[in-house]
């Protein structure tokens, strides 16, 4: 498949909509992309304008000179967007993967992201929650609960928010409380995965002075992975379970001071880790078996070949592995419930402080504190059913006792088990001095700290010796337990001037400083018998010492704005990005560790555990337009950003073992286009928008080994030139709203939402890698109630098409290497390996939902 085939006839049909939209209208010239995407929660257009925080201060979304897209409270709940990825149909670059044992999401934006897989790394795009950056992408896995507003800004944003924001914010505002009492709620139910929800809140004044809201979500989904006929596992659904609570208190005993503290709970509840990912049967067209003890060991494989059925053929962990976790593993006690299962308890408290110190000057302090603990459990072999063979025809029993007395058809035999145990503190603190002078000059300094605690700890078998024989010392059935811990400190002053030359022209510019130490220490407690006694892996007990990283980096941005007239403005903007490096957490305990204990291999062994800050730089152009009254906005952007050293993690899927590494250089260009009409037909509104993206690897980057398996040679992938994984060339959605009264007392509502993606990578190792087709998917909502909005009765349908799409790839662990095993024609041979392991969106959603507001 060629990603640059010509547009496709939906492709053509949405870019003109959106270009239809502003060449049809007089005077309108070219704008920035700063998106009206909340078709039903924004006011009327001549009264009213949508407020972002994208400068940390509140601005009016037309006039901030910057690309943005803004999706309000109403389009949420119209179509029962409580999850992150569900926000994509609605964000052409935006792309959303819930998931992942290490970070726990992974979000890109324009072709640049972060691997949900690693806690080492920080995310290319930034998480804020309620003015606070959180360091953990597990806040997204309950998503949504009570939210004001959700914000998306493109592009570098350092400036402002620090470090991680090399590629874009993702911004989460909930709702404050009201000056007058209000209570609501919503209940659904979904037909397809069999899933029911229920949320609500209050709101309100508890004296002049102080105000109060306290909201909850709760939400289960029975089967949201449905296993397959015929596959080894004791659920035959894996649901999911939410609950999110919050409490908002807010104190203003003045015009010139307010407090706001927002404290929430998150637990998450799963039946597995591995959650909607599928195996692809790969070029070869078979399903590989999965291959241990190099070569000797042969598990069949219960694959159907066909990942986007929606019946997943996850196995449940062999019998071997569970009997016996390390101790201290988080499976260890009674911790191993029988099944795969995930489960994360998150704590959040923000405190914001607003204080006037002078007629023109105020202070603002945002503290934020983080507590998670979250474990995952799997089999990472994502499969295997026996009876187990050998290549050769050599009984079972001669070289995995262990295996061989459990070993029988249709026995779960689920192979590569792990326990990854995530807990992180995080605590924050920014304070900021914004001027709000007469005359052409105003400023914004800050500073930030920030401390971080990650503790990740994990009981894995990437070996599976305990098919084997348990350790015959302790009795454990894994091959080791280690533990990471990472310390981090960050340090950042920044500050911001705008030079106001005139009413129409504005200048703004800054300079953020950071400095971030971490220290890492890698402690192996255990390591099984049989493993520790040859010269492969280290012993129990080892201890590495510190691993220390630190670095120092400016970023500055500089913005011209000029006014043309009340309704367009248009700006240009240099922006530079940083994101820290850091120190990689999937080392295994192979021998490569035992450098660490000699001073003379020490810094070679350790310097390769580190991969660099991420940094990226450029600009964009654009402009921001309202026309007919301010019934119409458009706006376009143009940028052109070049990210280096850009962190990347990919997996061997013969060595079983994760690649963290820099890729030389990233560019990233293209053009993005939102509008917004509300029509002359009254109740009626239409909004749209498109995207050009261009993203490819623009310097050499080799991503591994090639066929040989010998690094260095002229086989070695090299995917310099290659576009960007999750990076469809365009991209785009239009929309449409409508509200039209029955009668006095009620009102209909229709509404549907229109996304299409063109073709992209799905992962970023070579240029044979799966290339996920263009699509386009349906949202569609109708709508019963008080015109008021008291109460409403609604039928709501996401991906009504069921449109199965593949969001990211990777090798499938345990397969066979070149060349086969045993002999080739035989009964027993077993030729290379090539499945790979897709995960996939959730497919159709039907809901019928009922809420209320008073």
């Amino acid at each position: 498949m060629r990603l640059n085939t010509l547009a496709s006839p939906l492709r053509i049909a949405l870019l003109a909509g959106v270009a239809s939209t502003s060449l049809a209208l007089p005077g309108l010239a070219h704008a920035a992309d700063a998106a009206a995407a909340d078709a039903a929660s924004a006011p009327p257009a001549t009264t009213e304008e949508i407020t972002v925080f994208a400068r940390r201060d509140a601005e009016s979304l037309q006039n901030v000179p910057l690309t943005i897209t803004a999706i309000g409270a109403a389009t949420l709940a119209k179509y029962n967007v409580t999850k992150p990825a569900d926000i994509v149909s609605r964000i052409p670059t935006l792309n959303v993967q819930i998931g992942g044992s290490g970070a726990g999401a992974q979000l890109s934006l324009r072709g640049v992201g972060s691997s949900n897989i690693s806690a080492a790394f920080d995310s290319a795009v930034a998480l804020d929650f309620d003015g606070v950056q959180v360091s953990t992408s597990r806040l997204l896995q309950a998503g949504f609960v009570d939210p004001a507003q959700i914000d998306v800004l493109k592009g570098p944003q350092s400036l402002y928010f620090g470090k991680s924001a090399s590629a874009g914010v993702l911004q989460i505002r909930s709702a404050d409380p009201t000056s007058t009492w209000q209570y609501g709620g919503s209940a659904s139910y979904e037909f397809e995965e069999k899933g029911y929800l229920i949320g609500g809140f209050i709101s309100g004044p508890l004296s002049d002075t102080f105000g109060i809201r306290i909201a909850g979500q709760y939400n289960d989904v029975k089967e949201y992975v449905k296993i397959a006929p015929g596959t080894p596992a004791l659920l035959r659904n894996r649901g999911l379970r939410d609950f999110v609570g919050r409490v908002t208190l807010q104190w203003e005993p003045s015009s010139d001071f307010k407090a706001n503290l927002k404290a929430t709970y998150t637990r998450n509840t799963n039946d597995g880790a591995i959650g909607t990912a599928d195996i692809s049967c790969g070029k070869n067209g078979r399903a590989d078996e999965v291959v241990l003890l190099g070569g000797a060991i042969a598990i069949p494989s219960n694959a159907d070949c066909n990942p986007f059925d929606k019946y997943f053929t996850t196995s449940d962990p062999s019998p071997t592995a569970v009997k016996k976790f390390p101790d201290g593993s988080a499976g260890a006690n009674g911790g191993y419930p029988g099944h795969p299962f995930g489960k994360t308890d998150l704590f959040f408290t923000r405190l914001l402080m607003n204080a006037k110190v002078a007629d023109n000057l105020k202070v603002v302090s945002t503290t934020g504190f983080m507590s998670l603990k979250a474990v995952d459990f799997d089999s990472y072999s994502y499969l295997g059913v026996g009876p187990a063979f050998n290549p050769n025809g050599v009984p079972v029993g001669l070289i995995a006792p262990a295996l061989a007395a459990i070993n029988g058809p249709g026995v779960a035999l689920g192979m590569g088990s792990s326990d990854p145990e995530n807990k992180t503190k995080q605590f924050t603190q920014e304070l900021r001095m914004v001027s709000s002078f007469d005359g052409m000059f105003n400023f914004t300094l800050g500073a930030f700290y920030e401390k971080r605690t990650i503790d990740f700890n994990t009981s894995q078998m990437g070996v599976n010796i305990s098919i084997i024989a348990p350790d015959p010392v302790t009795g454990n059935t894994y091959d080791w337990y280690k533990k990471h811990r990472t310390k981090t400190d960050a340090y950042s002053a920044f500050g911001s001037g705008t030079l106001t030359f005139t009413d129409q022209l504005e200048l703004t510019g800054g300079v953020r400083w950071t400095r971030e130490k971490k220290v890492n220490t890698i402690t192996v407690p255990y390591v099984h018998t049989f493993l520790s006694a040859g010269p492969a892996f280290i012993d129990s007990g080892f201890f590495s010492g510190p691993i220390n990283f630190k670095d120092t980096k400016w970023t500055p941005e500089v913005t011209l704005r000029y006014k043309a007239t009340p309704d367009l403005n248009v700006y240009a903007a240099f922006k530079t990005g940083f994101k820290s490096g850091g120190i990689d957490n999937s080392a295994l305990p192979s021998s490569n560790l035992l450098g660490l204990d000699n001073p003379a291999t020490r810094d070679a062994v350790a310097n390769g555990l580190i991969f660099k800050s991420e940094t990226s730089r450029g600009g964009e152009i654009g402009f921001k337009s309202q026309l007919a009254n301010r019934t119409i906005t458009f706006n376009a952007t143009a940028y052109y950003y070049v990210f280096k050293n850009l962190q990347v993690q990919n997996f061997n899927a013969t060595t079983i073992q994760f690649i963290t590494s820099n890729a030389g250089e990233l560019t990233t260009k293209g053009i993005d286009m939102d509008f917004s009409w509300r029509t002359p037909v009254d109740g009626l509104r239409f909004t749209g928008s498109a995207a050009y993206t261009n993203a490819k690897f623009t310097k050499d980057f080799i991503t591994g080994t090639g066929p040989d398996g010998i690094a260095g040679n002229a086989d070695d992938p090299n995917i310099n030139g290659r576009r960007a994984a999750r990076a469809p060339r365009f991209a785009g959605n239009i929309a449409f709203d409508y509200t039209a009264p029955l009668g006095d007392s009620l009102e209909l509502g229709l509404a549907s939402n229109l996304a299409y993606s063109g073709a992209y990578y799905t992962r970023q190792e070579n240029v044979a890698d799966y290339i996920q087709p263009a699509y386009a998917t349906l949202d569609a909502q109708i709508s019963v109630g008080a015109p008021d909005g008291r109460w409403k009765l609604a039928l709501i349908g996401n991906n009504v098409t069921n449109k199965i799409f593949v969001n990211t790839s990777g090798g499938r662990p345990f397969l066979a290497g070149p060349g086969g095993l045993g002999t080739p024609g035989s009964a027993t041979y077993v030729p290379q390996g090539d499945d790979e392991v897709f995960t996939v969106n959730r497919g159709r959603q039907v809901f019928v939902q009922a809420s209320f507001k008073f």
